[in-house]
Protein backbone atom coordinates (compact mmCIF):
# COMPACT_ATOMS: atom_id res chain seq x y z
CA UNK A 1 0.00 0.00 0.00
CA UNK A 2 1.04 3.56 -0.53
CA UNK A 3 2.48 5.49 2.01
CA UNK A 4 0.48 8.13 3.10
CA UNK A 5 3.40 10.39 4.20
CA UNK A 6 5.43 9.88 1.28
CA UNK A 7 2.91 12.43 -0.65
CA UNK A 8 4.56 15.40 0.43
CA UNK A 9 7.73 14.13 2.12
CA UNK A 10 9.38 16.46 -0.42
CA UNK A 11 8.38 19.38 1.55
CA UNK A 12 11.17 18.41 4.01
CA UNK A 13 13.85 19.03 1.33
CA UNK A 14 12.57 22.16 0.09
CA UNK A 15 12.33 23.69 4.00
CA UNK A 16 15.93 22.37 4.48
CA UNK A 17 16.43 24.08 1.06
CA UNK A 18 15.08 27.33 2.41
CA UNK A 19 16.65 27.22 5.69
CA UNK A 20 20.42 26.61 4.37
CA UNK A 21 19.81 30.07 1.61
CA UNK A 22 18.38 31.97 4.85
CA UNK A 23 15.12 32.10 3.17
CA UNK A 24 12.63 30.72 5.58
CA UNK A 25 9.58 33.02 6.34
CA UNK A 26 8.05 33.04 9.82
CA UNK A 27 4.10 34.09 10.67
CA UNK A 28 4.71 36.56 13.77
CA UNK A 29 1.38 37.64 15.20
CA UNK A 30 1.06 40.92 16.12
CA UNK A 31 -0.42 42.34 19.64
CA UNK A 32 -3.18 45.42 19.33
CA UNK A 33 -0.32 47.31 20.74
CA UNK A 34 3.68 46.34 19.89
CA UNK A 35 5.43 48.93 21.53
CA UNK A 36 7.50 48.93 18.31
CA UNK A 37 8.42 51.83 15.71
CA UNK A 38 6.70 51.19 12.82
CA UNK A 39 8.96 51.23 9.72
CA UNK A 40 7.14 48.11 8.28
CA UNK A 41 4.01 48.36 7.57
CA UNK A 42 2.45 50.46 4.74
CA UNK A 43 0.67 52.63 6.47
CA UNK A 44 2.25 55.69 5.34
CA UNK A 45 -0.49 58.07 6.34
CA UNK A 46 -1.30 56.79 9.46
CA UNK A 47 -4.47 55.77 8.88
CA UNK A 48 -5.23 52.36 9.82
CA UNK A 49 -5.25 53.57 13.67
CA UNK A 50 -7.18 56.76 12.86
CA UNK A 51 -10.54 56.96 14.98
CA UNK A 52 -12.64 58.28 12.42
CA UNK A 53 -11.35 55.51 9.55
CA UNK A 54 -11.69 52.94 12.54
CA UNK A 55 -15.40 54.23 13.23
CA UNK A 56 -16.17 54.18 9.66
CA UNK A 57 -15.42 50.57 9.25
CA UNK A 58 -17.82 49.70 12.51
CA UNK A 59 -20.42 52.24 10.85
CA UNK A 60 -20.24 49.91 7.47
CA UNK A 61 -20.37 46.76 9.23
CA UNK A 62 -23.52 47.61 10.98
CA UNK A 63 -25.12 49.06 8.09
CA UNK A 64 -23.88 46.58 5.70
CA UNK A 65 -22.83 43.49 7.60
CA UNK A 66 -19.58 42.03 7.70
CA UNK A 67 -19.08 40.88 4.41
CA UNK A 68 -20.84 40.89 0.68
CA UNK A 69 -21.85 37.02 0.86
CA UNK A 70 -21.10 36.65 -2.95
CA UNK A 71 -19.14 38.34 -5.67
CA UNK A 72 -20.18 41.83 -6.70
CA UNK A 73 -22.47 40.82 -9.66
CA UNK A 74 -24.34 38.99 -6.75
CA UNK A 75 -24.55 40.66 -3.70
CA UNK A 76 -21.30 41.85 -3.37
CA UNK A 77 -22.12 45.31 -4.95
CA UNK A 78 -23.45 47.89 -1.96
CA UNK A 79 -24.04 51.40 -2.48
CA UNK A 80 -21.21 52.08 -0.04
CA UNK A 81 -19.31 50.66 -3.22
CA UNK A 82 -20.46 52.82 -5.85
CA UNK A 83 -19.49 55.64 -3.44
CA UNK A 84 -15.88 53.84 -2.94
CA UNK A 85 -15.53 53.85 -6.37
CA UNK A 86 -16.61 57.76 -7.68
CA UNK A 87 -14.98 58.82 -5.01
CA UNK A 88 -11.38 57.11 -6.20
CA UNK A 89 -11.98 58.31 -9.63
CA UNK A 90 -12.70 61.86 -8.80
CA UNK A 91 -8.96 61.92 -6.55
CA UNK A 92 -7.00 59.99 -9.08
CA UNK A 93 -9.21 62.33 -12.22
CA UNK A 94 -9.94 59.14 -13.77
CA UNK A 95 -13.14 58.50 -15.59
CA UNK A 96 -14.24 55.47 -13.62
CA UNK A 97 -12.88 52.81 -11.36
CA UNK A 98 -13.42 49.50 -9.98
CA UNK A 99 -13.52 47.74 -6.63
CA UNK A 100 -11.66 44.84 -5.82
CA UNK A 101 -11.03 42.54 -2.77
CA UNK A 102 -7.27 43.17 -3.07
CA UNK A 103 -4.90 44.95 -4.56
CA UNK A 104 -3.36 41.50 -5.80
CA UNK A 105 -6.68 40.84 -7.29
CA UNK A 106 -6.81 43.73 -8.82
CA UNK A 107 -3.78 43.65 -10.79
CA UNK A 108 -4.38 39.76 -11.70
CA UNK A 109 -7.62 40.96 -12.92
CA UNK A 110 -7.03 44.09 -15.04
CA UNK A 111 -3.72 42.17 -16.90
CA UNK A 112 -5.56 39.02 -17.59
CA UNK A 113 -8.65 40.77 -18.92
CA UNK A 114 -6.59 42.99 -20.72
CA UNK A 115 -4.26 40.68 -22.42
CA UNK A 116 -4.22 37.24 -23.88
CA UNK A 117 -2.56 35.57 -26.94
CA UNK A 118 -3.11 38.29 -29.67
CA UNK A 119 -1.29 40.37 -26.79
CA UNK A 120 2.10 41.09 -26.05
CA UNK A 121 3.51 41.80 -22.35
CA UNK A 122 6.43 44.08 -21.59
CA UNK A 123 7.04 43.87 -17.82
CA UNK A 124 9.59 45.67 -15.31
CA UNK A 125 12.18 43.70 -14.36
CA UNK A 126 11.18 44.99 -10.67
CA UNK A 127 7.80 44.01 -11.09
CA UNK A 128 5.40 42.86 -7.71
CA UNK A 129 4.61 39.83 -7.34
CA UNK A 130 0.58 40.14 -8.25
CA UNK A 131 2.27 41.49 -11.69
CA UNK A 132 3.98 38.57 -12.37
CA UNK A 133 1.36 36.06 -11.24
CA UNK A 134 -0.68 38.15 -14.49
CA UNK A 135 2.01 37.41 -16.76
CA UNK A 136 2.03 33.94 -15.96
CA UNK A 137 -1.70 33.48 -16.44
CA UNK A 138 -2.33 36.20 -19.72
CA UNK A 139 -1.84 33.48 -22.36
CA UNK A 140 0.62 36.34 -23.86
CA UNK A 141 4.44 36.53 -24.93
CA UNK A 142 6.11 38.26 -22.20
CA UNK A 143 9.54 40.24 -22.42
CA UNK A 144 10.80 41.17 -19.51
CA UNK A 145 13.05 44.65 -19.61
CA UNK A 146 15.58 46.11 -17.67
CA UNK A 147 14.55 48.17 -14.60
CA UNK A 148 13.10 51.19 -15.64
CA UNK A 149 14.64 50.80 -18.74
CA UNK A 150 12.96 52.96 -21.76
CA UNK A 151 14.58 51.98 -24.39
CA UNK A 152 14.20 48.49 -23.96
CA UNK A 153 10.97 48.56 -23.34
CA UNK A 154 10.68 50.80 -26.98
CA UNK A 155 12.52 47.93 -28.66
CA UNK A 156 10.20 44.93 -27.26
CA UNK A 157 7.41 46.96 -28.52
CA UNK A 158 8.82 47.88 -31.74
CA UNK A 159 9.83 44.15 -32.40
CA UNK A 160 6.63 42.27 -31.10
CA UNK A 161 5.58 39.95 -33.62
CA UNK A 162 1.10 40.61 -32.71
CA UNK A 163 -1.35 44.02 -32.85
CA UNK A 164 -2.30 44.98 -29.29
CA UNK A 165 0.73 44.90 -26.46
CA UNK A 166 0.80 46.11 -22.66
CA UNK A 167 3.75 47.44 -20.69
CA UNK A 168 3.55 46.87 -17.18
CA UNK A 169 5.21 49.08 -14.27
CA UNK A 170 4.92 49.99 -11.02
CA UNK A 171 5.05 53.79 -10.11
CA UNK A 172 6.81 53.40 -6.74
CA UNK A 173 8.64 50.12 -7.09
CA UNK A 174 8.11 47.50 -4.50
CA UNK A 175 11.47 46.16 -4.33
CA UNK A 176 13.09 49.82 -3.11
CA UNK A 177 10.86 52.78 -3.37
CA UNK A 178 11.85 53.45 -6.89
CA UNK A 179 10.16 56.46 -9.02
CA UNK A 180 8.87 54.87 -12.40
CA UNK A 181 10.10 57.33 -15.65
CA UNK A 182 6.08 56.98 -16.20
CA UNK A 183 5.82 59.95 -18.77
CA UNK A 184 8.50 58.41 -21.03
CA UNK A 185 7.00 54.43 -20.89
CA UNK A 186 3.56 56.36 -22.06
CA UNK A 187 4.89 58.05 -25.08
CA UNK A 188 6.90 54.73 -25.77
CA UNK A 189 3.34 53.19 -25.45
CA UNK A 190 1.37 55.93 -27.48
CA UNK A 191 4.32 55.67 -30.10
CA UNK A 192 3.97 51.68 -31.05
CA UNK A 193 -0.03 51.50 -30.15
CA UNK A 194 0.50 50.35 -26.76
CA UNK A 195 -1.82 50.23 -23.48
CA UNK A 196 0.03 51.61 -20.16
CA UNK A 197 -0.72 49.61 -16.52
CA UNK A 198 0.64 51.26 -13.87
CA UNK A 199 0.50 50.12 -10.32
CA UNK A 200 0.51 53.19 -7.60
CA UNK A 201 0.28 50.98 -4.89
CA UNK A 202 3.02 52.30 -3.06
CA UNK A 203 2.41 55.85 -4.64
CA UNK A 204 -1.06 56.44 -4.00
CA UNK A 205 -2.07 58.93 -1.49
CA UNK A 206 1.81 59.81 -0.72
CA UNK A 207 2.62 61.36 -4.03
CA UNK A 208 -0.56 62.88 -4.87
CA UNK A 209 -2.50 59.98 -7.24
CA UNK A 210 0.16 58.40 -7.43
CA UNK A 211 2.18 60.22 -10.33
CA UNK A 212 -0.39 60.18 -12.81
CA UNK A 213 -1.27 63.84 -13.38
CA UNK A 214 2.20 64.62 -13.19
CA UNK A 215 2.90 61.94 -16.45
CA UNK A 216 -0.28 63.20 -18.06
CA UNK A 217 -2.17 60.33 -17.74
CA UNK A 218 -5.39 61.02 -15.72
CA UNK A 219 -7.56 61.17 -18.96
CA UNK A 220 -5.34 59.14 -21.13
CA UNK A 221 -7.34 56.67 -23.07
CA UNK A 222 -4.37 53.88 -23.16
CA UNK A 223 -3.85 54.02 -19.68
CA UNK A 224 -5.13 52.25 -16.73
CA UNK A 225 -3.91 52.63 -13.18
CA UNK A 226 -4.03 49.94 -9.89
CA UNK A 227 -3.94 50.19 -6.50
CA UNK A 228 -3.90 48.95 -3.15
CA UNK A 229 -6.42 50.39 -0.53
CA UNK A 230 -3.76 48.42 2.20
CA UNK A 231 -1.18 51.43 1.67
CA UNK A 232 -1.77 54.99 2.54
CA UNK A 233 -5.79 54.41 2.97
CA UNK A 234 -4.99 51.59 5.64
CA UNK A 235 -7.98 49.76 4.50
CA UNK A 236 -7.78 46.42 2.20
CA UNK A 237 -8.54 45.62 -1.04
CA UNK A 238 -7.86 47.13 -4.36
CA UNK A 239 -9.04 49.45 -7.22
CA UNK A 240 -8.49 49.35 -11.32
CA UNK A 241 -8.52 52.91 -12.61
CA UNK A 242 -9.09 54.17 -16.02
CA UNK A 243 -11.02 54.96 -19.03
CA UNK A 244 -14.92 54.06 -18.64
CA UNK A 245 -14.69 51.33 -21.38
CA UNK A 246 -11.91 49.48 -19.74
CA UNK A 247 -13.76 49.12 -16.72
CA UNK A 248 -17.09 47.95 -18.65
CA UNK A 249 -14.84 45.34 -20.00
CA UNK A 250 -13.40 44.25 -16.49
CA UNK A 251 -16.69 44.28 -15.08
CA UNK A 252 -17.63 41.47 -18.10
CA UNK A 253 -14.02 40.17 -18.14
CA UNK A 254 -11.66 39.87 -15.12
CA UNK A 255 -12.30 36.78 -13.30
CA UNK A 256 -11.16 38.04 -9.91
CA UNK A 257 -14.30 40.56 -9.76
CA UNK A 258 -16.54 38.09 -11.16
CA UNK A 259 -15.66 35.15 -9.08
CA UNK A 260 -14.45 36.63 -6.08
CA UNK A 261 -16.83 37.99 -2.65
CA UNK A 262 -16.74 41.67 -3.04
CA UNK A 263 -14.55 43.73 -1.24
CA UNK A 264 -16.17 43.70 3.02
CA UNK A 265 -18.32 47.07 3.69
CA UNK A 266 -16.65 47.75 6.99
CA UNK A 267 -13.12 47.93 4.40
CA UNK A 268 -14.80 49.81 2.12
CA UNK A 269 -16.32 52.26 4.43
CA UNK A 270 -12.95 52.79 6.65
CA UNK A 271 -10.97 53.21 2.39
CA UNK A 272 -13.81 55.70 2.14
CA UNK A 273 -13.33 58.02 4.99
CA UNK A 274 -9.09 57.50 4.67
CA UNK A 275 -9.57 58.94 1.34
CA UNK A 276 -11.37 61.63 1.97
CA UNK A 277 -8.80 62.42 4.88
CA UNK A 278 -5.93 61.96 2.21
CA UNK A 279 -7.59 64.56 0.34
CA UNK A 280 -8.48 67.14 2.83
CA UNK A 281 -5.11 66.23 4.86
CA UNK A 282 -2.11 66.73 2.30
CA UNK A 283 0.19 67.21 5.46
CA UNK A 284 0.17 64.03 6.35
CA UNK A 285 2.07 62.58 3.15
CA UNK A 286 4.43 65.61 3.41
CA UNK A 287 5.35 64.45 7.04
CA UNK A 288 5.71 60.84 5.44
CA UNK A 289 8.19 62.17 3.00
CA UNK A 290 10.11 64.09 4.84
CA UNK A 291 10.43 61.47 7.59
CA UNK A 292 12.02 59.33 4.54
CA UNK A 293 14.33 61.73 3.47
CA UNK A 294 15.62 61.84 6.74
CA UNK A 295 16.38 58.28 7.01
CA UNK A 296 17.76 57.99 3.77
CA UNK A 297 20.12 61.06 4.36
CA UNK A 298 21.30 60.15 8.05
CA UNK A 299 21.62 55.61 6.35
CA UNK A 300 23.54 56.92 3.42
CA UNK A 301 25.62 59.33 6.18
CA UNK A 302 26.75 56.04 8.10
CA UNK A 303 28.02 54.78 5.07
CA UNK A 304 25.26 52.31 4.21
CA UNK A 305 23.89 51.53 0.61
CA UNK A 306 20.81 53.19 0.82
CA UNK A 307 18.37 53.96 -2.41
CA UNK A 308 17.61 57.17 -3.18
CA UNK A 309 13.76 57.74 -3.53
CA UNK A 310 11.29 59.92 -4.19
CA UNK A 311 8.74 58.62 -2.40
CA UNK A 312 7.96 57.20 1.50
CA UNK A 313 9.62 53.44 1.37
CA UNK A 314 13.80 53.45 1.61
CA UNK A 315 15.89 50.41 0.78
CA UNK A 316 19.04 49.24 2.90
CA UNK A 317 20.84 46.79 1.11
CA UNK A 318 22.50 43.43 2.85
CA UNK A 319 25.18 41.49 2.22
CA UNK A 320 23.00 37.96 2.20
CA UNK A 321 19.43 36.95 3.13
CA UNK A 322 20.91 35.79 6.61
CA UNK A 323 22.68 38.47 7.11
CA UNK A 324 19.03 40.69 6.05
CA UNK A 325 17.12 38.09 8.20
CA UNK A 326 19.66 39.21 11.67
CA UNK A 327 20.11 42.69 11.05
CA UNK A 328 16.07 42.89 10.98
CA UNK A 329 15.87 40.84 14.32
CA UNK A 330 18.84 43.21 15.70
CA UNK A 331 16.97 46.32 15.52
CA UNK A 332 13.46 45.08 16.56
CA UNK A 333 15.51 44.12 20.20
CA UNK A 334 15.85 48.05 20.08
CA UNK A 335 12.52 48.53 19.05
CA UNK A 336 12.18 48.71 15.81
CA UNK A 337 10.14 46.95 12.85
CA UNK A 338 11.31 46.77 9.38
CA UNK A 339 10.64 44.51 6.54
CA UNK A 340 13.20 42.15 5.41
CA UNK A 341 12.96 41.54 1.74
CA UNK A 342 14.52 38.57 0.60
CA UNK A 343 13.89 36.68 -2.62
CA UNK A 344 11.75 35.58 -3.93
CA UNK A 345 10.30 38.91 -2.78
CA UNK A 346 13.23 40.59 -3.87
CA UNK A 347 13.20 39.99 -7.82
CA UNK A 348 16.27 41.87 -8.61
CA UNK A 349 17.62 38.98 -6.21
CA UNK A 350 19.37 41.25 -3.65
CA UNK A 351 18.29 41.14 0.51
CA UNK A 352 17.47 44.61 1.84
CA UNK A 353 15.77 46.05 4.92
CA UNK A 354 12.76 48.52 3.64
CA UNK A 355 11.64 51.13 5.71
CA UNK A 356 8.51 52.80 5.04
CA UNK A 357 8.34 55.99 6.28
CA UNK A 358 4.55 57.45 8.29
CA UNK A 359 3.19 60.32 8.76
CA UNK A 360 2.96 59.51 12.40
CA UNK A 361 6.56 59.26 13.06
CA UNK A 362 8.62 62.03 15.64
CA UNK A 363 11.70 63.15 14.96
CA UNK A 364 12.76 61.09 17.68
CA UNK A 365 11.53 57.84 16.13
CA UNK A 366 13.48 58.68 13.16
CA UNK A 367 16.59 59.32 15.10
CA UNK A 368 16.37 56.31 17.01
CA UNK A 369 15.81 54.29 13.79
CA UNK A 370 18.86 55.89 11.59
CA UNK A 371 21.01 55.29 15.10
CA UNK A 372 19.65 51.33 15.46
CA UNK A 373 20.35 50.13 11.59
CA UNK A 374 23.74 52.32 11.80
CA UNK A 375 24.78 50.16 14.80
CA UNK A 376 23.94 46.89 13.88
CA UNK A 377 24.19 47.07 10.53
CA UNK A 378 26.23 43.63 8.94
CA UNK A 379 29.82 44.20 7.70
CA UNK A 380 30.27 42.27 4.60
Amino acid sequence: MFDPESAFAWLDEQAGKRAEAGLTRRIRPRPPVSGLIDLAGADYLGLARDKRVASAAAAAALKWGAGTTGSRLVTGSTELHAELERELAAYAGTEAALVFSSGYTANLGAVTALSGKECAIVADQYMHASLIDACRQSGSAVAVSGHADVPAVTKALATRKVARALVLTESVFTVDGGIAPLAELHAACREHGAGLVADLTHGFGILGDGGLAEAGLTKAPDAVATVSLATALGSQGGAVLGPRRVIAHLVNSARTFLHGAGLNPPAAGAALTALKIARDEPERATRALEHAATLGEGLRAAGLQVSSPGSAMVSVLAPSPQSATDWASAVRERGLAVDCARPPSAPDGVSRLRLRAHAELSAEDVELAVRSLSETAPRS
